[in-house]
């Protein structure tokens, strides 16, 4: 019989955002990350197996994310403009991590990276960000270009990496408030998605509540 109600739900998770004096440098490539920085498969409590490795740090610049994809011979489908609807990785914070609040905040962003779509030839990897539906108030829009992102596709898979700067996550204040909400879905075409606490059923695109609160520890 089906899960109707997933374990994940029934509980409110506290994870642990470790600091680096200096951020990864980005290549795509993942070598300048170790497990130190991974971020917890939450997944097993509902008996999902992870078919990626999903990592985040922080400093004062801002936060670093990255994930690597075993995906042999795969062919993405990437598009910037309906990011939501191909291969993406999507990262949401709340600077503020108001817990009991359903609908966003001016604190609260979406962020999608996307390991191809960008670039004249659509092969290159591009990020940027999204409003959040139904939001109370949306947070100050980001330019393109700010958020910095690598990509290294292969045969085997991909890696792909992120910088969020200070500047564009808006009420980034560590030394204020250490804990934010954090939430990550990783969608994959061939795979499906593995996401850190619920998934669409459950609205996570749209509640801030859902998400997991990070702590920013040095």
């Amino acid at each position: 019989m089906p899960q109707l109600i997933p374990n994940r739900l029934l509980m409110d998770f506290e994870i642990r955002l470790n600091h680096r004096s200096k951020l990864p440098r980005l290549t795509g490539k993942l070598t300048d990350w170790s497990d130190e920085f991974l971020l917890p498969n939450l997944g097993e409590l509902d008996g999902q197996e992870p078919f990626a490795k999903v990592y985040a740090c922080w400093n004062d610049d801002g936060i670093a994310v990255a994930c690597k994809v075993d995906c042999p011979d795969k062919k993405f489908r990437c598009d910037p403009a309906t990011f939501w609807k191909g291969d993406n990785l999507r990262i949401c914070t709340d600077m503020r991590d108001t817990r009991d609040i359903h609908r966003a905040t001016r604190y609260c962003q979406q962020f999608f990276v996307l390991p191809t779509g960008g670039g004249k030839k659509r092969d290159q990897p591009v990020a940027g960000s999204a409003p959040i539906n139904r939001a109370k108030e949306n947070a100050p829009p980001i330019s393109t270009g700010r958020i910095k992102v690598s990509a290294n596709v292969t045969k085997k898979g991909y890696g792909l990496e992120a910088m969020l700067p200070s500047s564009a996550l808006s009420g980034f204040e560590p030394s204020e408030h250490s804990r934010i909400g954090f939430y990550y879905m990783l969608e994959d075409m061939a795979r499906g998605q593995q996401f850190l606490t619920v998934g669409d059923d459950l609205y996570w695109h749209i509640d801030p509540s859902t998400w997991a609160t990070a702590v920013l520890a040095r």
